[in-house]
C-alpha cells in the first residue's frame, strides 16, 4: 500500500474552512500523517495511552487556493490513524474554526475521546494540560503535540511547561514564512516576538555574533538547542525537513521533530525517506 492512501480524500461538507491554503499544505500533511502513523502504531504496547495534542487544530478542513480541491486538516488526520491515540486535544483560538471543527470530529469519529479547547494555546495551558491522562507508576502516559501556528507566535514558555511532560513535539517552524520576511521587524529591540518564541532575551546579540549567515538557520539552531535544555536530544537543521513554496519552491517552513528518545528519530528518518510520493512506504 503506497502512503498516499493514508490519506482519507475530503470533499466540501458547507461547513467553515477558514483561508484558503497553498498546495504544498499537501507536503506537509503526507510527511505529518506518515510520521503519527508509524508513531501512534510503534507506541500502541509501550505505553497505557498515547494523547494526540493538536495547539493550533484550525478547522478541520482546508481548501487549496485557486483549486476546488479539498483537504483534511490535522486533527482529521491524527484521528484517521490505523492505530488512534486513546486521547485526543485540540486548542483552536477562532471560534469559526472550532464550531466547524467539533462537527466535522463528531462526524467523523462519533466515538473517539476528544476534548475541543477554545482560545489560545498560551492562554488555556493549564486546561490543556489538565486534559493530559495523569500518569502513575502503574499508567504510562505518552503524549504527542503537534505545533502548527501561522508565524512564529508560539511561546516557548508554553513548551517548556507541556515539555514537563512525556511528550514528543513536531514543529512546523515558520522559519522563511515569517522570520526571513520580517527579520528587520524582529531585530528592532522594541519587538518581542522572537524573545518569547526562543526563551532567549539576549537573542540578538547571538545572533550578531554568530558565523551563520542565514536568519531562519539561526533560528532554528537556537530553537534546537533552547529545546536541549528541556531534555530533547539534538536536532540538526539538516534533520529539519523544509517544506516549499508550488509557485517558486521556495522554503516557506521547516518541519522538526523533538523527542527524548533517538526511536522517534528513527522513525522519522523514515518518514524523510519515504515521502515523496513515488515512494512505496510499506515496502
Amino acid at each position: 500500500m503506497g502512503h498516499q492512501s493514508l490519506i482519507p480524500s475530503a470533499q466540501d461538507d458547507g461547513l467553515y474552512c477558514g483561508e484558503e491554503v497553498g498546495s504544498w499544505v499537501e507536503d506537509k500533511h503526507r510527511l505529518v500523517i506518515l510520521y503519527e502513523s508509524l508513531f501512534s502504531t510503534g507506541m500502541k504496547n509501550k505505553w497505557d495511552a498515547r494523547v494526540y495534542i493538536d495547539l493550533y487544530a484550525g478547522p478541520g478542513l482546508l481548501k487549496i487556493r485557486d483549486t476546488n480541491k479539498f483537504l483534511w486538516g490535522s486533527p482529521i488526520l491524527a484521528l484517521s490513524v490505523k492505530d488512534p491515540f486513546d486521547k485526543y486535544i485540540f486548542c483552536e483560538s477562532n471560534v469559526s474554526s472550532m464550531d466547524a471543527l467539533k462537527t466535522r470530529v463528531r462526524k467523523h469519529s462519533p466515538h473517539a475521546d476528544v476534548d475541543f479547547i477554545p482560545g489560545s494555546c498560551d492562554d488555556e495551558l493549564d486546561r490543556i494540560l489538565g486534559r493530559i491522562p495523569k500518569p502513575s507508576k502503574n499508567f504510562r502516559v505518552l503524549s504527542f503535540c503537534f505545533v502548527d501556528p501561522y508565524d512564529l507566535s508560539i511561546k516557548f514558555s508554553t513548551v517548556r511547561r507541556i515539555a514537563g511532560r512525556f511528550v514528543d513535539f513536531l514543529f512546523l517552524l515558520a522559519l522563511h514564512m515569517d522570520a526571513n520576511r520580517n527579520q528587520a521587524h524582529y531585530l528592532d529591540p522594541s519587538n518581542h516576538k522572537i524573545d518569547e518564541f526562543l526563551g532567549l532575551p539576549d537573542w540578538r546579540e547571538r545572533w550578531i555574533a554568530s558565523e551563520t549567515k542565514s536568519f531562519p538557520r539561526f533560528l532554528a539552531e537556537a530553537y534546537a538547542k533552547q529545546m536541549e535544555t528541556l531534555g530533547y536530544l539534538p536536532t540538526g537543521f539538516e534533520a529539519m525537513k523544509p517544506v516549499r513554496s508550488d509557485v517558486n519552491n521556495l522554503p516557506l517552513y521547516h518541519l522538526a521533530l523533538f523527542s527524548r528518545h533517538d526511536r522517534a528519530y528513527r522513525l522519522w528518518k523514515q518518514v524523510l525517506k519515504y515521502s515523496t510520493p513515488q515512494t512505496s512506504f510499506w515496502d
